[in-house]
């Protein structure tokens, strides 16, 4: 049986290679560590989702389900054996193949000539802004953190393709406006073989 892996699954193994927890604790400790940064937890629903699927498949089990006074009942699950070599298994895979992943910015860019010259410059300076204001409010929170270098990783290499991305996109947005990367209706009728 192969067992879909996703960074949700993989974050919900890996907090239970801790100790045995709540769905709810998971959350906290997602919040806490900041690796909503990580892994897509928008939809409240989704890690019990994950859950259910991860127990559905055997890789983690219930330990026990308690329920305290004027409290909801809280289900503490625990990692199987088979779930910690999955994840061993999934993350060997992770760190050294790099994933088929399908981003919505390389594909808006693949669409680029739908727009004028310029509108793409102004829509790319944009994303330019937005990527600087990330890029601070990241480094700020960094610098903010006490934690030894091993909890921060994810970060650093967050930071790496946001300063890369950024460095590319104003390249991109400089050569828009200059004129070196330029295209019209009649260029690319004659580029495509279609009418303009």
């Amino acid at each position: 049986m192969t067992v879909r892996r996703s960074p949700l699954a993989m974050m919900v193994l890996a907090l239970l290679v801790e100790e045995p927890m709540h769905a709810y604790r998971m959350q906290q400790l997602i919040r806490e560590r900041e690796k909503h940064d990580v892994v897509n937890v928008a939809q409240r629903n989704s890690i019990y989702q994950t859950i259910e699927r991860l127990r559905r498949d055997e890789l983690i089990r219930v330990a026990e389900t308690t329920r305290e006074e004027g409290r909801p009942e809280r289900t503490v699950y625990a990692l199987t054996p088979a779930g910690r070599r999955t994840l061993d298994g999934w993350l060997a895979d992770a760190l050294a193949t790099p994933a088929r992943e399908f981003p919505e910015f390389p594909a808006a860019l693949s669409f680029l000539p739908i727009l004028p010259p310029g509108e793409a410059a102004r829509r790319l300076d944009q994303r330019a802004g937005v990527i600087e204001a990330r890029l601070r409010e990241r480094e700020a929170a960094l610098s903010a953190v006490d934690l030894p270098r091993l909890f921060l990783v994810e970060d650093e290499y967050q930071l790496a393709v946001l300063r890369a991305e950024l460095d590319w996109v104003r390249e991109l947005v400089a050569d828009l406006r200059s004129g070196a990367l330029t295209w019209s209706g009649e260029w690319l009728a004659d580029w495509t073989g279609t009418p303009g």
